[in-house]
């Protein structure tokens, strides 16, 4: 391997040095606050390269793509959304300390298990071949399942690790079995040389090829909750702990999704327009069904685990949509999908402790927030603007490209779906936000420290509410990062 490689592969590299020093550390003394300052380094410096790549070209220019072995290819794409899952892995590694602080079982292997996790995901983002996807989509998934089920004397924990485990288990089946039915009939793995095979393949004999894309798509269906194949989410996203699902809720989707992306555009998926209206079937119904249930929860983690099925459904038109505008909707939604989800998901961990039976998750659990910790409330109320769309928040810039790249293709039938999505949306969303400002009747059993804007989950939180409304406002820069590292439609 040359130089220009190994830094080309370097935020991989350093997250895999950072897990073995950390598990050399566990084994030498526990403490679980050095564990967690070694973890957030390493994770920190794995960032390091990508920042200066993108914001400070002048001092670290590296000539992308490389392409390090058949398996990964390096690019401006690649680490992009390398990028964004290192600082959701940073944002839950931040947000652990305070949650486990009175935690009573082992607090370091939470760290270990985030760490492996967010290398499968990096290996993900970076898969040109098969082989690669599926071994970094099972380096991300299994970690999951014990971090999901980590508060083991709590019976929604477990559950949701094991239902967590039981399904994803079956979805990976389908995934390698689609693999394997793709391979018996292109005699290739590679993403870039599937779509010239199938091109060469006689119509009357495509069976197995497309018995082995819908195998594949049930299983990154459910990798994405999509509807439906959705069943799942909000049992796990309610009974895993707090800063678990935020890192389900983003990295492990958006490492999914960002190889979905790669692979429709390399193997020229859009041509098939079977496979595109499946596609259109799936969106149609992630967002119906996804906001549609969600306007009958008491329960914010399910509320938000219905919220994700919505959005997704609303990139899969992006998705659809095909060609440079769309590369760059799906880029920049994602971008502001993460800011808010997080700064949600944060408040609800710092809301919550494994010393409850379980965690803050019923809306009358923030009944009155804004009388008890006003910022915590004002935080919550711009991420939930931000999810349902309004504008000068982040997510009104994302759902505005989405429509953009519908209207660009003409896609009306879907435009329907994602006006009819959002304006549900609006609704649940507004209904949970106005429990944060009603008086208590009585005292709650959930409440954050007073002093949680010192702690690093706090400072977080102020970080991206910072950037929700700086990409609401003064999107410019970050539509430029995205544009600099699209993906190149053929």
């Amino acid at each position: 391997m040359t130089v220009q490689q190994l830094l080309a592969l370097s935020p991989i590299l350093i997250v895999g040095v950072t897990v073995v020093v950390l598990m050399l550390a566990i084994a030498l003394k526990r403490h679980p606050g050095w564990n967690a300052a070694l973890a957030l380094a390493g994770l920190s410096v794995a960032l390091l390269p990508l920042l200066v790549h993108f914001w400070l070209p002048g001092v670290f220019t590296l000539p992308l793509p490389q392409t390090v072995t058949p398996l990964l290819g390096i690019d401006n794409y690649a680490w992009l959304y390398m990028a964004l899952i290192l600082i959701c892995a940073l944002a839950t590694a931040a947000l652990l300390p305070a949650y486990l602080a009175e935690y009573r079982g082992n607090r370091e292997e939470m760290y270990l298990l985030l760490l492996l996790s967010t290398l499968g995901g990096l290996t993900m983002v970076a898969a040109r071949h098969f082989a690669s996807f599926f071994l970094g989509l099972e380096l991300l998934s299994v970690p999951m399942y014990g971090m999901a089920a980590y508060l083991v004397k709590e019976r929604h924990s477990l559950e949701a690790g094991m239902k967590y485990l039981v399904l994803s288990a079956i979805a990976s089946a389908f995934i390698a079995f689609g693999m394997a039915l793709i391979y018996s009939q292109t005699g290739t793995l590679v993403f870039g040389e599937i779509g010239a095979s199938i091109a060469n393949i006689a119509d009357g004999e495509r069976s197995l090829m497309i018995l082995g894309g819908a195998m594949l798509l049930i299983g990154i269906g459910f990798k994405l909750s999509l509807a439906p194949f959705h069943l799942w989410t909000p049992d796990v996203y309610e009974g895993a702990p707090a800063p678990v699902t935020s890192y389900l809720a983003t990295a492990s989707k958006i490492a999914v999704f960002a190889l979905l992306l790669r692979y429709f555009v390399e193997a020229r998926a859009y041509q098939y327009g079977a496979l595109v209206a499946v596609l259109s079937v799936l969106a149609i119904l992630s967002i119906v069904i996804g906001n549609v249930m969600a306007l009958r929860q008491e329960n914010l983690k399910r509320l938000l685990a219905y919220s994700s099925i919505a959005h997704f459904g609303y990139l899969l038109v992006a998705l659809i949509a095909s060609g440079p505008l769309a590369i760059e909707a799906v880029g920049v939604y994602l971008l502001t999908y993460v800011v808010t989800t997080l700064a949600a998901f944060g408040v609800v961990t710092l809301m919550s402790s494994p010393r409850k039976e379980h965690d803050a998750q019923a809306l009358f659990d923030y009944r009155g927030l804004f009388w008890r910790h006003p910022y915590l409330a004002a935080i919550l109320t711009v991420a939930l603007l931000s999810l349902a769309g309004i504008p000068l928040t982040a997510g009104f810039i994302g759902k505005f490209y989405v429509l953009g790249a519908g209207v660009d293709k003409r896609l009306w039938v879907l435009l329907a779906a994602v006006v009819f999505g959002s304006a549900v949306g609006l609704y649940y969303y507004l209904r949970a936000l106005v429990q944060l400002y009603l008086r208590p009747r009585w005292a709650v059993p959930f409440s954050a420290p007073l002093n949680w804007a010192r702690g690093t989950g706090g400072g977080l939180l102020i970080l991206l509410t910072l950037a929700m409304l700086v990409l609401g406002v003064y999107p410019g820069p970050f539509i430029a990062l995205v544009q600099a590292a699209g993906l190149s439609a053929k």
